[in-house]
């Protein structure tokens, strides 16, 4: 870590440690590494909390995206039947955490993870 970067870059909080999120699997198993981009050269360090709701954050993002594709006919992950119930629980699951009593999660709001489960389940789920 930088010695520039003593907070962490969501929630200013001095206590570390810091960790930066560059490189990893998405929600779907899919490689990404948000280094490589030349547009990404100041990664961003985060305390335990941020980086877990940045994780999340990715998760809701990857299911949002899909689930995009799969509205408007697209190939999507979504289109099989397990990931479209495992992209339900995840976001179940989110919906739990961001209404735990602990402070507001920096990257996600509650209301927008709610609006996208209950997209999916009104959606015609596949076969």
């Amino acid at each position: 870590m930088d010695s520039r970067e003593e907070t962490c870059q969501a929630c200013g909080s001095s206590s570390g440690p810091f960790s930066k999120l560059s490189l990893g699997k998405d929600f779907f198993g899919r490689p990404y590494d948000r280094l490589s981009p030349l547009s990404d050269q100041n990664p961003k360090w985060y305390c335990g909390s941020c980086s877990m709701h940045k994780n999340l954050h990715r998760d809701f993002r990857d299911i949002h995206a899909e689930f995009d594709k799969l509205r408007v006919g697209q190939s999507s992950e979504l289109s099989h039947a397990d990931e479209f119930r495992r992209a339900s629980w995840r976001l179940q699951e989110i919906l739990t955490i961001l209404k735990a009593p602990q402070r507001q999660s920096p990257f996600l709001e509650s209301l927008d993870v709610a609006r996208l489960l209950e997209q999916l389940n009104t959606f015609t789920v596949p076969v």
